[in-house]
């Protein structure tokens, strides 16, 4: 999004089917998988039945961007407040015209790669 000054990350699928490679992140109900991996930022995600995300997430597929978080945040409606999944990544959802945004900042020599922690 250049005009908004966010650079692209990856694109968050929802599907219902076990994929070769999916992680388990049991505290957030969330199978994860080529996250850290795909040449295009392509990010395959099933959820648990327990699963507490809004249902926007777990049905349409999602955006996510690098930024400011904050900033980024202003005047949003959001959908899921910021959190931190793991060290040095702060998280956050919007809503846009019923699609889900994922704004996502990472600190200098964050790892992408989400551990398990509160959503």
């Amino acid at each position: 999004m250049a005009r908004l000054g966010w650079r692209y990350d990856h694109l968050g699928i929802p599907h219902g089917s076990s994929r070769r490679g999916e992680r388990h992140l049991q505290q957030l109900g969330i199978h994860v998988c080529e996250f850290e991996t795909s040449p295009y930022g392509i990010e395959w995600m099933r959820f648990d039945p327990q699963c507490p995300v809004p249902v926007a997430v777990k049905t349409v597929p999602h955006l996510a961007f690098v930024d400011d978080l904050d900033a980024a945040l202003e005047g949003k409606q959001i959908l899921i407040p910021p959190n931190s999944p793991s060290t040095g990544v702060r998280v956050a959802f919007i809503l846009d015209d019923g699609a889900p945004i994922e704004l996502l900042e990472l600190q200098v020599g964050a790892s992408r790669r989400i551990a398990t922690g509160p959503f």
